[in-house]
């Protein structure tokens, strides 16, 4: 049974905000690993693909 307090999946999707602040935790995460294992990642700068070192990777700390 479903608590008064959790919100329906519904409601979750309308609000967005969740979600998306899910999807930036996860990017994050992602580029630290990157980082930490030394790998590239490629970003879109200027209309190009441009390849990141992993000491040019941008991580929040």
């Amino acid at each position: 049974m479903k608590k008064k307090s959790e919100k329906s999946i519904d409601e979750i999707f309308r609000e967005g905000s969740p979600i998306d602040k899910a999807l930036k935790k996860a990017v994050q995460e992602a580029l630290v690993r990157h980082k930490q294992a030394g790998n590239p990642i490629v970003v879109w700068r200027d209309g190009k693909i441009v390849w990141l070192k992993p000491e040019e990777i941008p991580v929040q700390t």
